[in-house]
């Protein structure tokens, strides 16, 4: 069965060349035009060029306006990005809504180019000097191999028209200087630019390949386990290596991580000692680095239980209280309690430092802080536990253990089942 393919036309030389060409091979195609509303009439023009271009050659077209200054505006980003992010996402919408496989668009060897050297001038890792892939997930780019040359022959000698984008002329944007400044003297300099360009890529994407065959072999030794909480990595298989910083950089740069100096002295900290992220955070827990997502905070917030039965929603999980007729076995997710040592409303709130309770299984008192440290919880485990509280006296610690002075036993008048259920 032939593929459906969405193809990305503005109406310049690229798109409309890879609209021809796809015509000519027949393939299943449709094609999807942005109107950024960035350039007025000139804009709109682009637009009605397109729906011809596409009622010319009998290909399905879509279209769709944009506010993009707005867009821009709202989600502080530049123009540029904004018409970037509100595409691709369009892209993908009507991908997932029409069942089209793969989306086309038309990035040629110059384009190649002129991201390299954006990527150098702002400084990259290798990541950024391995070019705009050919096939990245459902993006596929056919004219990557081709320069805006061959692609201008081939419509000429086809006598296709295509519209020119006036914002390209301007030196405005990094990205046109590059390509009328100084991409022109390159070529001067060796007029097999391209050429030679690919072979470089080529090489460089031979050390990405050699770079990843490494950081997984490294993952491998490192990971040593994966759950609700985060992924645990070895700290002595970073010590081991040559270069651990380079290898702490490309194992979590894709977290949003930027202090990488704090991250490299994490290997010789402290237990506790944090780095963050927006999204994430990296901690020292004894001999190893907990990665974890930034999760909802739930220490602000106290829940109030009134009644019983009673069911209790937080971020984690949520709380099902019923009074039931017998006790069973008690768990860490299902704890029985002596209805009538309870005193309504009861309070699930985050624990305290100063709090403490009387931990069935044990003599005496123990603070809880003393106890999540002995039973070896992390502060990102620690941060999301709850206590349950009667009068200000904890009843239990969600998940972990009951207080021994509200323990139910078969001799109860009132017995209270609390089950977690995550």
């Amino acid at each position: 069965m032939q593929s459906r393919l969405l193809l990305a036309v503005s109406g310049g030389l690229d798109s409309v060349a890879l609209t021809h060409l796809c015509a000519q091979l027949q393939l299943n195609v449709a094609i999807a035009h942005c109107n950024f509303s960035l350039r007025s009439n000139e804009s709109d023009s682009d637009e009605v060029f397109v729906i011809q271009l596409a009622e010319s050659l009998n290909i399905e077209v879509f279209t769709q306006r944009f506010d993009t200054l707005n867009y821009a505006a709202q989600n502080k980003l530049s123009t540029q990005m904004a018409a970037r992010e509100l595409r691709y996402n369009w892209f993908q919408e009507l991908a997932t809504a029409l069942n089209f496989d793969f989306i086309l668009t038309a990035h040629h060897a110059d384009d190649q180019l002129e991201t390299f050297l954006i990527n150098f001038l702002r400084g990259t890792g290798l990541d950024g000097l391995t070019g705009i892939p050919e096939i990245n997930n459902n993006i596929v780019r056919p004219l990557l191999p081709f320069s805006r040359e061959d692609i201008e022959t081939y419509l000429k000698n086809a006598n296709v028209l295509w519209r020119e984008d006036s914002s390209n002329i301007s030196t405005k944007y990094l990205r046109n200087k590059l390509r009328h400044e100084v991409v022109p003297v390159l070529k001067e300099i060796n007029p097999q630019l391209l050429d030679s360009f690919k072979s470089t890529l080529s090489h460089l994407n031979d050390v990405a390949d050699i770079v990843d065959e490494s950081l997984n072999a490294v993952a491998k030794r490192a990971i040593v386990n994966i759950d609700d909480n985060g992924i645990s990595y070895k700290v002595s298989e970073f010590k081991k290596v040559n270069n651990p910083h380079a290898y702490l950089y490309h194992m979590f740069k894709d977290f949003g991580f930027t202090a990488w100096d704090d991250i490299l002295h994490l290997l010789n900290a402290q237990t506790g000692k944090q780095v963050f992220s927006e999204t994430h955070v990296l901690l020292k827990n004894r001999d190893v680095l907990l990665l974890s997502e930034l999760k909802d905070v739930v220490e602000t917030k106290v829940y109030q239980i009134t009644k019983v039965p009673e069911i209790i929603e937080f971020p984690h999980g949520k709380l099902d209280i019923s009074e039931v007729e017998a006790v069973d076995d008690n768990s860490p997710t299902a704890m029985f309690i002596d209805g009538a040592k309870l005193q309504l409303p009861l309070e699930l709130r985050k624990w305290q430092h100063g709090d403490y309770f009387y931990p069935v299984g044990m003599t005496g008192k123990k603070k809880v802080s003393k106890y999540l440290k002995d039973i070896k919880l992390s502060l990102v485990e620690k941060d999301q536990i709850l206590v349950l509280c009667s009068e200000g006296d904890i009843v239990c610690i969600l998940d972990y253990r009951l207080d021994r002075r509200f323990m139910a036993n078969q001799q109860s008048s009132q017995i209270i089942k609390i089950e977690l259920i995550s």
